[in-house]
């Protein structure tokens, strides 16, 4: 029985269809029908049932399913357990965002890649949620503030942000001087994210309203120095334009909540090690880049951070 057909049809099973599969392995879908026609010859039984929408477990394929991702699992680390020199091989599907990950997650995944040259690296950049265990991603790169899930999280650096407008919106809107006040203004926002400032040690929590909505921190930095509206984003994204003066920050008494830069992967005891060794990477280029990430704010005050459960 090859582990390539068994590792074929996990694919299969968790992305629902043979193209969708296809396209997490990188080959063609005749290579994938190919491969299922084979297992489930040598194992006398359906696995899978073909329909125009996709293919979906039978019970036998149901049963099969957990058995087959241990198998290819075990044999994973065992590979790892015995290359020479810590080198890396396999495949390695990361989601990350789009807002930073171009400019400055990019080039550790680039070092990483010439580092390990058998390692195969493939990264989707999106500012959208990305479920990495159905849509088959190996681990996620994600910033902010984590919400409660099964995932496993890993800190790799800090986030500090800035709330921001334009020298024109503050001159025909006014700054708001307190977190309250924000509610009256225009937010630039992803969605209907909360806002949280720190008071003292104290988290002040805002729920903004605004008319200008983007999945992208890029975008809202743009809007925010045409005067749409105050963003709330990452000093990555605004620093050059306050530098420029297009940006000023505002309510410099009531700093935003700092964050953090993570890595996700799905529940596992023992992680494996392409996905320590790219923690390892992001955690020697972000845990003290500030000038990156950004910096604590002047005022002599460092935000609290805190982290939630993944």
């Amino acid at each position: 029985m090859n582990v390539e057909d068994l590792r074929t049809f996990v694919e299969v099973a968790d992305a629902g269809g043979i193209t969708s599969a296809a396209r997490r392995l990188g080959i063609a879908k005749s290579i994938v029908s190919r491969r299922l026609a084979r297992l489930e010859d040598d194992l006398g039984a359906q696995l899978l049932a073909r329909t125009t929408r996709g293919a979906a477990l039978t019970e036998a394929g149901s049963t099969f399913r957990d058995h087959a991702a241990r198998v290819v699992a075990e044999i994973d680390a065992a590979k790892e357990a015995i290359l020479p020199n810590g080198e890396l091989r396999g495949r390695l599907r990361v989601a990350a965002p789009l807002s930073f990950g171009p400019t400055h997650i990019a080039p550790a995944l680039a070092e990483l890649a010439r580092t390990h040259p058998e390692l195969h690296v493939h990264v989707c950049y999106t500012d959208r949620f990305v479920d990495i265990v159905a849509e088959g991603y190996d681990c996620a790169v994600r910033l902010g503030h984590l919400q409660d899930s099964n995932l496993i999280a890993r800190r790799v650096g800090p986030i500090y942000g800035r709330l921001v407008a334009s020298p024109a919106y503050i001159a025909a809107h006014g700054a708001p001087e307190s977190p309250d006040e924000i509610l009256a203004h225009q937010a630039l926002m992803q969605g209907t994210e909360a806002w949280q400032f720190m008071d003292g040690d104290t988290i002040v929590t805002i729920r903004p309203q605004g008319r200008f909505k983007a999945d992208n921190g890029s975008a809202l930095a743009m809007a925010a120095v045409a005067g749409i509206g105050i963003g709330y984003l990452p000093d990555g994204l605004v620093s050059r334009h306050i530098a420029a003066g297009e940006l000023v920050p505002l309510m410099p008494r009531y700093p935003v909540r700092s964050a953090g830069m993570f890595v996700l992967r799905p529940p596992g005891q023992h992680p494996p090690r392409k996905i320590r060794v790219l923690t390892d990477t992001l955690i020697a280029c972000f845990g003290q880049a500030a000038d990156m990430m950004g910096a604590p704010p002047t005022d002599g005050r460092t935000p609290t951070s805190q982290q939630s459960a993944a």
